[in-house]
């Protein structure tokens, strides 16, 4: 078992078991969390949130939907020109959300997906070392991507957090804590570091990078040390992967140290997005990761023809760490799955090699 590979959240699967099935059954060896795909709302990422929890909120107006096809309704959007736009109304000082720890259906899936997990372990089709992995939004991201009036975002992120806390402890009620692993998704952060979310003010403040990394404090201290816990640094795959293009790495480097610094339990594993850089210097920054004891999968499994050329750059700054791809691959369609499942091969066959 050389647990190599880190699969990062979404897969363009019709269901839990078909993604156990394929992606489990073929790489279970090489892994040691295992997600459900993120099949269903979850598979475009927060956008099912947009639509399922803030539109329809009796205290938040829709500005802007994904426009239709051809008269038909969508929810799903093309780009970041065709995203939810939401508002909170006039004279609501505080948003709340119903129904704690079911709310917002992350809770609901991972149950429902654990299920099938233990199921498939009980057949020996999935490896009876894995972790089943529940990856979630972290409030930051599922808040500041919707919400384009800067002073919106204080009315609706403290409850939104409380809502997603709730479903943490719902999951951790019905998923035995050895078994599990969260990961904590932070794309618009990412997004926003880089190149700054123009409806917050443009380039990142001080006091906005201070309170994304505050949040991680919280979110940590949810989740006992029995469960594993990750963190996925994320550039975004709305239109295309990456929704952004960073000339050096230093910043998320520079993210993920401090929110790990920020981390009042174990961290387990961080995961980086790696750009198609071929460069040495492109690299250079992961000599300054300080992690602590959590296991680092760099994002790089992408254009195999320069992954050995980027491999060797890696290892020149960073000699211990894993493989991922940048990002999941809930966006790509369904008959590009096979395709993947083979770089990725390809990509374990070169490292081992190396």
């Amino acid at each position: 078992m050389t647990s190599s590979l880190l699969v990062v959240g979404s897969i363009p699967c019709a269901t839990v078991e078909e993604v156990f099935r394929t992606w489990g059954g073929r790489f279970g060896a090489d892994l040691k969390y295992m997600p459900d795909g993120e099949v269903g709302d979850r598979l475009h990422w927060i956008d099912g949130q947009a639509y399922r929890v803030f539109h329809g909120h009796p205290d938040i107006e829709t500005l802007q939907r994904p426009a239709p096809d051809d008269g038909v309704e969508r929810w799903k959007p093309r780009d970041i020109t065709d995203q939810w736009t939401f508002r909170v109304r006039p004279g609501v000082a505080r948003v709340r959300f119903g129904e704690p720890g079911w709310r917002l259906g992350y809770a609901r899936d991972a149950i429902n997906s654990y299920f099938v997990f233990k199921t498939l372990k009980k057949e020996g089709v999935l490896a009876p070392h894995l972790r089943f992995m529940v990856a979630l939004p972290t409030p930051e991201s599922a808040v500041a991507l919707f919400f384009k009036t800067p002073a919106d975002v204080p009315k609706v992120l403290p409850d939104y957090e409380a809502a997603m806390l709730a479903e943490v402890e719902n999951i951790l009620a019905h998923v035995p804590q050895t078994e599990l692993a969260i990961q904590w998704d932070a794309a618009c952060e990412s997004v926003d570091i880089e190149f700054g979310l123009p409806w917050l003010g443009g380039a990142i403040t001080a006091q906005r990078y201070a309170r994304y990394v505050a949040q991680f404090g919280r979110l940590s201290a949810a989740i006992p040390d029995e469960v594993a816990l990750g963190y996925h640094a994320c550039f975004g795959t709305l239109g295309g992967w990456p929704t952004v293009k960073p000339d050096t790495i230093a910043n998320e480097v520079r993210f993920l140290n401090d929110i790990v610094a920020r981390t009042p339990r174990r961290v387990d594993f961080v995961h980086l997005p790696l750009l198609d850089r071929s460069d040495a210097e492109y690299a250079a920054p992961l000599a300054d990761l300080k992690v602590g004891d959590a296991e680092i999968y760099l994002g790089m499994v992408h254009n195999l023809p320069s992954f050995a050329t980027r491999l060797a750059n890696a290892r020149r700054y960073l000699p211990t760490f894993k493989l991922a791809a940048p990002c999941g691959f809930g966006r790509i369609a369904p008959d590009q799955v096979a395709h993947v499942m083979r770089e990725h091969e390809e990509a374990l066959r070169l490292f081992a090699a190396s």
